[in-house]
């Protein structure tokens, strides 16, 4: 009775597991991978070329705690500092385009934002030609590219504007008014993807810059007019 109570110990899955998501979590630190090439070649790394079991990939939540684990282990002393930037650059652009409903999501909203790290919003507009007439017309140069559509790909991708903002990338999905009702719906783990100003402002405000961020002055100046 006791034995059958005892923890199994883990099998040779998940013992794969682990170690490709802890070589993939390097892989975005160290080189900006995003998570599904990072997988990929975290996978072939350590399986060689020979097509990997499906039961022995890590999905990204179990990428994003060894990513997490990363970041304390050997970037304490500079990610709080990197993450505290771009979370106040964040603030200013959807500032800027408050009238865009803005939202942050991605490694900037949860936390695990490094030196390879982009801002990542979601903007909810009329049109997307409103939000790239309205950048435009301040003298902001852009990129214009798709993004997968976040209700999945039953849904067209979206156009997303990219540019610089203070040296920082910001990548911009720009998404109709109506896509605006299912992003505020809760997920039903909990867990927040996106937030808007107001959360965000909450997270700068209990969160500290960390050790180096007295070096860097952040601006509250509006996209240029």
């Amino acid at each position: 009775m006791i034995s059958s109570m005892m923890p199994k110990p883990p099998d040779d899955a998940q013992l794969l597991r682990a170690e490709i998501a802890a070589a993939a979590a390097r892989l975005i630190a160290q080189d900006g991978a995003d998570y599904g090439s990072a997988k990929r070649k975290a996978a072939r790394q350590i399986l060689g070329e020979a097509q990997a079991p499906a039961n022995v990939l890590p999905d990204n939540a179990q990428i994003e705690v060894e990513l997490r684990l990363y970041h304390a282990l050997f970037k304490a002393d500079s990610q709080p500092a990197r993450l505290f930037r771009l979370r106040t650059m964040a603030l200013q652009v959807m500032e800027s385009l408050a009238q865009f409903n803005p939202f942050l999501t991605g490694a900037v909203l949860n936390g695990t934002a490094g030196p390879h790290d982009d801002i990542h919003l979601q903007l909810f507009a009329d049109s997307a030609k409103e939000v790239e007439i309205f950048l435009l017309n301040r003298n902001v140069n852009i990129d214009i590219s798709e993004t997968p559509h976040f209700k999945g790909a039953r849904h067209d991708p979206v156009e997303t504007v990219s540019f610089l903002w203070h040296k920082e990338g910001v990548h911009a999905a720009l998404y109709e008014l109506d896509d605006l009702r299912g992003a505020l719906k809760a997920r039903a783990d909990g867990k927040t993807i996106r937030t808007d100003i107001a959360g965000l402002r909450a997270l700068l405000v209990n969160s500290s810059p960390g050790d180096g961020a007295g070096d860097t002055e952040y601006s509250t100046t509006d996209l240029p007019s």
